[in-house]
């Protein structure tokens, strides 16, 4: 394998768990009420216009309208993001004091809300390890888009063929090997760390 000079993570579902459904399963009681919910007014699809910059205060008030009888639970996306932050992957946050350990330089590119994201990383030292952080709400830009893998290209300093970007999804991590990175899909920390010990990169 060609050099790796430094480690790109994905955060949700790679460093932290992520789960929509984990908030709102307090809330509803009902199975089958659940699964209406999420299916039809709390989709993946309209929270990603949330992690690519749309304004929140919007979307709420639109998504209330278009639901009437359910303010309450909508509400709850806007105040209580962060119970749907489980925990952390388990092992992932090992490798990345670790990779520090060695100096290998760390960075993030994440599909994240701004105001979720300053809300989350507050309380997440973890972080204080990267170097910089792409986050798509900020930038208005979200993976797979190849702007956003470009943007990070000149933000940490490296050549796409120098830094090994890790992420859950297939879309992501076809992206950036498509712009010439080296790329791992995470599917759990054990995996990972034998890829990093292959690359030379952990012990």
């Amino acid at each position: 394998m060609s050099a790796v000079d430094a480690v790109v993570f994905d955060v949700g579902r790679v460093l932290v768990q992520w789960d929509m459904r984990h908030l709102f399963a307090r809330l509803i009681d009902d199975p089958e009420r659940l699964d209406w919910f999420m299916a039809n007014v709390m989709t993946d699809e309209w929270h990603f216009q949330h992690d690519a910059g749309r304004d929140l205060d919007e979307m709420v008030a639109e998504r209330k309208a278009q639901f009437p009888g359910h303010d309450d639970l909508i509400d709850a996306y806007a105040t209580r993001f962060l119970e749907t932050i489980p925990g952390n992957v388990p092992g992932s946050h090992e490798i990345v004091r670790e990779l520090a350990q060695r100096q290998v330089p760390l960075f993030a590119i994440t599909n994240f809300a701004s105001p979720f994201w300053r809300e989350f990383r507050a309380n997440e030292p973890l972080f204080d390890l990267f170097g910089d952080i792409v986050v798509s709400g900020d930038e208005k830009l979200v993976k797979p888009d190849p702007r956003i893998f470009d943007l990070a290209v000149r933000r940490f300093g490296h050549e796409p063929g120098a830094m090994l970007f890790v992420d859950d999804n297939v879309a992501n991590v076809e992206a950036a090997r498509a712009l010439g990175w080296h790329v791992h899909h995470f599917t759990d920390a054990g995996a990972l760390r034998t890829d990093l010990t292959n690359r030379q990169l952990l012990g």
